[in-house]
């Protein structure tokens, strides 16, 4: 069992991280400004470790606050020794995630993820905890060929969100090679989380206008909104609209969990990897595939392209088959499932929606 320290925790992908945590019995210390993210989600998780027989026993530690603030950081690595040993690494997630906001504010940006990692980088060598897995982007890259994305492949950021993660991963290899012989680094990559978990308890929930096409096409369905707008469909693809390479969320979390068992039972050493699916699949196909599963109509029009959208992103995930011996195992059909079971059960998400599970 260890101590984990997750920043953003409350949030999609790190609320789905965070179950999978408790489920293998770690302790784990969540800190989140809830900017963009409901306390809701790690409420539910209870109930989720429950119906699976498994009790927490005073192993969620849960603090609101921002990582700007030294204070509230001192006191989450101050509580983890009060009761022997320390925190053992950091699940990074914390962050500030849309394209769009990134151009109408990039100093807003630069802040919120920049400097937060940065001064969270300061207190974790106070403590000498030098484990860390940051949550990193398909948006660091600029790939403008079909072909399959690789790590090596050109980092050159085209909206300042993805210039923010390039920066970080930049700051962490920096730190890495001033001192490899003690810190464990991994930048993963994400390209598309989508889906919720299967039980319908957790699941996305955008703070006012969603940032990802998939919470779109989900509120759509539910006739929260009128129509699916989709930026283009003059892209170089093959129905004209964009193509992205999407994964369940569960996937993706679990892919955090082979990574951090990685790093622990390694030398340091520092990882670059993408996680993705390898396939790719543009708007107009996730459109189809999300109707025929759960049988509704998702209404759409076309407008002008977005700017900082590129026409094919997709995911080589060898590296990380390889490394951690991680395949996604769920499909296209299963993220749809998932991810309109959870906006059936939560149809205004967090809030307001039926707790009667």
């Amino acid at each position: 069992m260890k101590k984990i320290l997750v920043t953003g925790g409350s949030g999609f992908i790190g609320s789905h991280t965070c179950l999978l945590l408790l489920e293998e019995g770690h302790e784990i210390f969540v800190i989140d400004s809830h900017i963009n993210s409901s306390p809701k989600s790690l409420e539910r998780l209870s109930t989720i470790i429950e119906a699976e027989n498994i009790f927490l026993n005073g192993k969620l530690h849960i603090y609101k606050g921002d990582l700007r603030d030294n204070k509230i950081l001192k006191k989450i690595f101050l509580d983890a020794n009060k009761n022997g040993g320390s925190i053992d690494a950091v699940l990074h997630f914390a962050g500030l995630k849309s394209v769009s906001e990134s151009f109408n504010s990039p100093m807003l940006y630069w802040d919120a993820n920049v400097n937060s990692t940065i001064n969270l980088l300061k207190v974790m060598e106070a403590n000498n905890c030098k484990t860390i897995i940051f949550s990193s982007s398909a948006n660091i890259y600029n790939s403008k060929t079909p072909q399959l994305t690789t790590e090596n492949s050109e980092i050159n950021p085209v909206n300042p969100y993805g210039r923010t993660k390039a920066v970080i991963e930049r700051i962490l290899t920096d730190i890495f090679e001033s001192a490899s012989d003690t810190w464990r680094i991994a930048n993963l990559r994400y390209f598309n989380p989508i889906g919720a978990h299967p039980s319908g308890f957790i699941g996305e929930d955008p703070q006012g206008v969603p940032s990802n096409l998939f919470p779109f096409i989900t509120q759509v369905a539910a006739g929260r909104r009128k129509e699916l707008t989709i930026f283009g469909n003059n892209w170089p693809t093959k129905d004209g609209t964009g193509v992205r390479d999407y994964i369940h969320v569960m996937d993706l979390a679990e892919g955090h969990l082979r990574a951090l068992k990685y790093l622990l039972d390694s030398k340091p050493r520092l990882l670059n990897l993408n996680l993705g699916t390898g396939k790719g699949t543009s708007v107009l196909e996730l459109i189809e595939t999300f109707e025929k599963v759960n049988k509704v109509s998702i209404p759409y029009s076309f407008v002008n392209r977005r700017k900082g959208d590129l026409p094919i992103t997709i995911a080589s995930n060898e590296l990380c088959k390889t490394c951690l011996n991680w395949t996604p195992q769920r499909t296209l059909e299963d993220m749809c499932r998932d991810g309109w079971k959870w906006q059936l059960q939560n149809p205004k998400g967090y809030f307001n929606s039926n707790e009667n599970f």
